[in-house]
């Protein structure tokens, strides 16, 4: 039963970031279409194809490896720099100068072309891979002949180096080339306003945001949030600074000869008591009373409480030690180094009990947003937790349960919450919603770095070009033209080679030393 639970477990949270992705695609299709863009391409996952349909001029199909999904635009690279347009009378000898730097064409070709071939200067560069129409070939070709003394169109390209990087975003531009047809010139990606191209980029990311609040929204309105109240959970014997242990081992660590005795514990409290007052002060929430407690260091408190129905007093002082500071999300934080951030505070040694308490569907923002947060924060310092990863999976350090994890970590975690048979079935139900909830924050944060492949970039990009033109234009200069992000192919090569080698290391390390939420 334990091993079917793991399984339908992993099961769910696998279509859970499937379906995310297949979303995230539509996030960037929808949008693409409403602007006019020919979409030739939505695919989920990469390598072959296992299944595809083609509807309009869009084909839809799912591929082999299930590790993302893409969009293909037309027109994502803009033409090369163009320097000009001269005539030249047919077999000039400035038109043969220009051999093999200049495309030529009959006046006669140009018309024909203007009824069924390519206006813009993109389609008329890779006008040999562009497939015409048999008829409008065939007519062409009449009227070159007719036509044939006339005037010659020469289009002169600025030189570029033949280096490795030029040659790299020439082959892209070959392979977008293939997918031109007739009525393009206005289809493409790159003649958008920028507006257009962010929204477009963006849509991918901002549809993860959406499906992190919905899903966030059902679980804390429905299902509820566990909340501290003012029931005792558990009394320490001992108080064990902060600074010798992480915060959860600090509460379990065997007492020392040196560790003060708890204060809670040494007052007679015990769990199961309800606290009613402290300092005089009545409560009625756990966070009212730690902020009553952390301001009492040293003095002498009053503390009333029931217990088996029974009101009783009793006094303690709390004891000023380091506790420490949590986040939005009731975790410890951590400096760069990893080591828990600290404050001096009172602390008596006890712990608070839970419950589910519903919440309005609008708290689901603020949860979306600490998450983000701390996703973030991981993202930034990505470099120095992949290597603390690193150094966990090869040595016998601990690995730290808020690091970064793979989908393998993912689908572990799934399976372990799921055979907790202690906790309610719908309890581990809406923590597998919760994990959905938790990759599309991950994959909405991912997705905005400023780097290409990533949407990210694309936008970068984008901002770039429109802060290029208007400081052109504020400067009196003559317009720069479209970005060619093509350019960048090298550094997206790089940056993707580095999030393979980030993926083979996570998944590794979640097979051999994975992250464990349960003992």
């Amino acid at each position: 039963m334990i091993a079917l639970l793991m399984i339908l477990g992993v099961l769910l949270v696998a279509l859970g970031i499937a379906l995310s992705i297949a979303l995230h695609e539509v996030g960037h299709l929808l949008p693409a279409k409403l602007f006019g863009v020919r979409v030739t391409q939505y695919m989920i996952g990469f390598g072959p194809t296992l299944f595809s349909r083609r509807r309009g001029e869009t084909q839809y199909g799912v591929k082999a490896i299930p590790l993302g999904g893409y969009v293909a635009m037309i027109g994502m690279y803009p033409p090369p720099d163009e320097t000009g347009t001269v005539n030249h009378p047919a077999g000039s000898q400035d038109s043969e100068a220009t051999e093999g730097a200049a495309a030529t064409a009959s006046g006669a070709e140009t018309a024909g072309a203007a009824d069924s071939g390519p206006r813009d200067p993109y389609l008329s560069e890779v006008g040999a891979q562009y497939g015409a129409p048999a008829a409008a070939a065939e007519n062409r070709g009449e009227n070159t002949r007719e036509n044939a003394a006339e005037t010659t169109t020469t289009k002169t390209v600025r030189s570029q180096s033949t280096g490795l990087f030029q040659q790299m975003s020439a082959d892209a531009r070959e392979v977008a080339a293939e997918d031109l047809q007739p009525g393009d010139e206005q289809r493409m990606f790159y003649k958008l306003p920028t507006w257009k191209r962010i929204i477009i980029m963006l849509g991918g990311p901002a549809m993860n945001a959406l499906i992190a609040l919905a899903l966030t929204a059902g679980i804390v309105s429905l299902h509820g949030t566990a909340q501290p109240n003012t029931t005792v959970n558990e009394v320490f014997e001992c108080v064990v600074s902060a600074d010798e242990a992480d915060a959860a081992e600090a509460a379990q660590s065997e007492c020392g000869p040196d560790d003060p005795a708890g204060p809670a514990y040494e007052a007679g409290l015990r769990p199961g008591d309800e606290i009613l007052a402290f300092d005089g002060q009545p409560v009625e929430e756990w966070d009212e009373l730690t902020g009553l407690i952390r301001e009492a260091a040293g003095e002498s408190s009053s503390v009333t409480y029931v217990r088996a129905g029974e009101e009783r007093s009793t006094t303690l002082t709390p004891i000023l030690t380091e506790r420490p500071i949590s986040d939005g999300l009731g975790r410890a934080q951590r400096d760069d180094d990893g080591a828990l951030i600290t404050e001096p505070v009172g602390f008596i040694g006890m712990g608070a009990d839970q419950e589910m308490v519903q919440q309005p569907v609008w708290e689901a923002g603020p949860v979306v947003w600490e998450q983000s947060k701390a996703v973030a924060g991981v993202v930034a310092n990505l470099p120095v937790r992949l290597y603390d990863v690193a150094v966990s999976t090869f040595t016998s350090a601990e690995r730290d349960p808020d690091g970064p994890l793979s989908v393998v970590g993912v689908g572990r975690i799934a399976g372990e919450l799921s055979a907790q048979e202690e906790i309610p079935l719908e309890s581990r139900f809406a923590s597998l919603l919760s994990l959905v909830a938790g990759v599309n924050v991950a994959l909405m944060v991912f997705n905005l770095i400023p780097l290409l492949p990533l949407d990210g970039g694309h936008v970068a990009g984008a901002l770039y070009e429109s802060l290029r033109r208007r400081l052109a234009k504020l400067l009196g200069r003559p317009d720069p033209g479209p970005f060619d992000i093509s350019k960048l192919l090298p550094l997206t090569y790089v940056v993707a080679v580095m999030m393979l080698a980030m993926g083979v290391l996570l998944i590794y390390a979640d097979i051999v030393n994975p992250i464990r939420l349960f003992d």
